[in-house]
């Protein structure tokens, strides 16, 4: 039997080490890197299985964990059961090498409750669980919906914050409310702004079992030195080595190495979001550096200017990425 205090291991990925604690619970501990995954799709527009497993393969022997079915996964636009098939190939691909958190959030409890069972039953780490969008909710409202999410599924629950799309901002005195949840776990962060992530982890360092990950990939390194435990990266579907420098030089205590590998990613960020909506401008991306994840099914037109951009960014930062 493990020591209480003792910190056990999961193994990840030969090429960088990178080890994922567990705790007494067993409840894998997210740190790191957290790919938010690109849903691969096939010129008919389905779901694409073999692709997406190469995808959760690729992350891997970068030492990536995997975050599927978010805003990059097109969640808006899968069915329930494409949405239970992606976690679950996710999980069984990713073969307990890295962590999986699965997002199932919808417009109402009982919906996000449906699918987040079966989610459950998977091997996935965690859940993860958007603001409901189109319906302005209050505070207390957020309470009630995710404390009603929280009661009925039995694995750690991760709130999901991104006003700019799901318009249901999660302020920081409701944050700190729902952390005395014993299931609610933490909050993923994608608002876009420091000050957002820096109010939650306010409220994590009053409840130290709470873990905030940011969501915006400019802000990584920021995050990790002011206590984020993981960032959540749709970049790092295009350039997983470069993210993943960010959190393992941190780690290393190289903090000059670490700002190094973040430049390169800010940049990126600023190049390629200017040029459309950000999910589709990486998945424009990888397409056009050779990956097979297929199109956004949801209508995303690059003109040929815009297409020509994007593929000067994929020849000035792809390669080099890729192979470190």
């Amino acid at each position: 039997m493990t020591a209480p205090n003792t910190v056990n291991y999961r193994y990840v990925c030969l090429a960088t080490k990178v080890r994922y604690p567990i705790n007494e619970a067993g409840m894998t501990r997210l740190e790191g890197v957290l790919t938010a995954l690109v849903t691969p799709f096939s010129p008919t527009g389905d779901l694409s299985v073999p692709e997406l497993r190469r995808q959760v393969e690729r992350q891997v022997s970068y030492g990536n964990g995997i975050f599927c079915g978010g805003t990059n996964g097109e969640f808006f636009s899968l069915h329930t059961a494409e949405k239970f098939v992606l976690a679950r190939e996710c999980v069984e691909a990713a073969a307990g090498r890295v962590p999986v958190v699965a997002h199932v959030g919808a417009i109402t409890p009982a919906a996000t409750i449906a699918l987040g069972r079966d989610v459950a039953a998977l091997d996935v780490d965690a859940i993860s669980v958007i603001t409901p969008w189109l319906v302005p909710l209050r505070q207390d409202e957020l309470v009630e919906h995710f404390s009603r999410i929280a009661d009925a599924i039995d694995k750690p629950i991760y709130l999901y914050n991104i006003p700019p799309f799901a318009k249901n901002r999660l302020e920081p005195e409701t944050v700190a409310t729902l952390a005395q949840h014993g299931n609610i776990r933490g909050i993923k962060d994608s608002s876009g702004d420091w000050d957002s992530i820096a109010r939650f982890l306010d409220v994590a360092k009053e409840s130290p079992d709470f873990k905030v990950m940011s969501g915006p990939d400019h802000l990584a390194r920021e995050g990790f030195m002011a206590g984020c435990s993981a960032c959540v990266s749709g970049l790092a579907n295009l350039v997983p080595h470069s993210v993943n420098l960010i959190w393992s030089r941190f780690k290393a205590g190289d903090s000059e190495g670490s700002l190094a590998a973040q430049d390169v990613v800010s940049a990126l960020r600023a190049e390629l979001h200017a040029l459309g909506f950000a999910p589709a401008a990486v998945k424009k991306a990888l397409s056009l550096a050779g990956e097979n994840v297929g199109s956004t099914r949801h209508v995303s037109r690059f003109s040929l200017e815009a297409t020509e951009q994007i593929r000067r960014i994929v020849d000035k930062y792809f390669k080099d990425a890729e192979h470190g």
